[in-house]
């Protein structure tokens, strides 16, 4: 199995990728084919497939922050059982971000995500047993991911101004000993991930600044 980039709408395995993509998320939730040439010609954004054969079978689209020394999965795909996909996905993601700290002078702080709470929410991912969000929760907390206490919401990626609820907003330190993190670093990032969303809800924009009048937030068990 092959982990390779995707850095253009042309590549053959970019057309594999968007119809495993839309086999498994709601309509809504993917970005229509023509409009993923810039994200993936942007330096910042990488966006990785797994190959088996001449099969993309998983995916995961990722950012580091050299100024925080931080990165941020914005998903990851697993198609199939068997191939030990998450594991290859995830090892393969976390020895790119460390190069890349590395080459920013600094080892890799930690890293967001936002996480489904099935326990809350439920949701299906095209009937893909693994994505199922009570299995990846817990395969994420193996991972080391703690969730941030946090009454978390966030902008509607159709900008319409309203508060999507339902996920935690969970980190996964590098150092697996530590309980907290900079309730700014967390303020900081969500300004700046959101940021190309101009309609924000005013629930999040309260959670932002309650953010802001705290030292420290603390991470929980996930």
């Amino acid at each position: 199995m092959e982990y390779k980039r995707i850095t253009s709408i042309t590549d053959p395995n970019f057309k594999k990728l968007h119809d495993l993509m839309r086999g498994i998320f709601p309509p809504e939730e993917v970005l229509e084919y023509e409009l993923w040439k810039e994200p993936l010609e942007d330096p910042s954004i990488r966006v990785f497939v797994a190959v088996n054969g001449d099969e993309v079978v998983g995916a995961t689209e990722y950012r580091y922050y050299p100024d925080w020394n931080i990165a941020m999965t914005d998903f990851t795909i697993i198609s199939r059982p068997g191939l030990s996909l998450g594991r290859f996905l995830a090892q393969n993601r976390l020895k790119d971000l460390q190069q890349l700290a590395v080459n920013n002078g600094k080892e890799l702080f930690g890293m967001f995500a936002e996480i489904y709470d099935p326990y809350r929410v439920g949701h299906e991912f095209g009937d893909v047993k693994v994505m199922d969000p009570y299995v990846r929760r817990e395969v994420l907390s193996h991972l080391g991911y703690k969730q941030i206490d946090l009454d978390y919401v966030h902008p509607s990626w159709e900008n319409n101004g309203e508060a999507v609820k339902g996920l935690d907003f969970c980190f996964m330190p590098m150092n697996d000993e530590l309980d907290a993190i900079p309730a700014s670093l967390v303020a900081d990032f969500l300004s700046t991930y959101y940021s190309i969303l101009s309609n924000k809800p005013k629930e999040w924009l309260d959670m932002i600044e309650a953010l802001r009048q705290k030292e420290t937030i603390t991470l929980l068990p996930l």
